[in-house]
């Protein structure tokens, strides 16, 4: 095969896998349009790494601030309460405790029970 058919082949492989990202996100994000298929493209990149953060357990006993945060209703100021509370009494035993923590009710901890663990 000579190297612009190469090109070509890759270039085309390419373009449809461009095409099907496009074609998804467009299809979820209706409302959201781009000049450019690159911003396209990189909108829906970032997407799906924000799916894969907000996807992932999160151990509260040893959770950064940083990722506390990623919790549904749970900002900085939060994060920081979660954390002073394990420093100051301990471990939490189980997740349910979580509600022991100022500015974390019923409410949120629900919104993100599947999201949390405790080891």
């Amino acid at each position: 095969m000579k190297i612009a058919q190469m090109k070509s082949c890759k270039l085309k492989r390419w373009a449809l896998g461009l095409a099907l990202a496009l074609s998804s996100y467009a299809h979820a994000h209706a409302h959201q349009c781009y000049a450019d298929p690159k911003q396209a493209y990189q909108a829906l990149i970032a997407k799906q790494s924000a799916q894969k953060v907000m996807s992932e357990r999160v151990n509260i006993n040893t959770a950064s601030i940083g990722e506390l945060a990623t919790l549904n209703g749970v900002g900085a100021k939060t994060a920081q309460a979660i954390v002073d509370y394990r420093e100051g009494f301990g471990r939490f035993e189980r997740v349910d405790d979580l509600t022991k923590v100022k500015g974390i009710g019923v409410k949120t901890l629900e919104k993100n029970r599947h999201r949390l663990t405790v080891h």
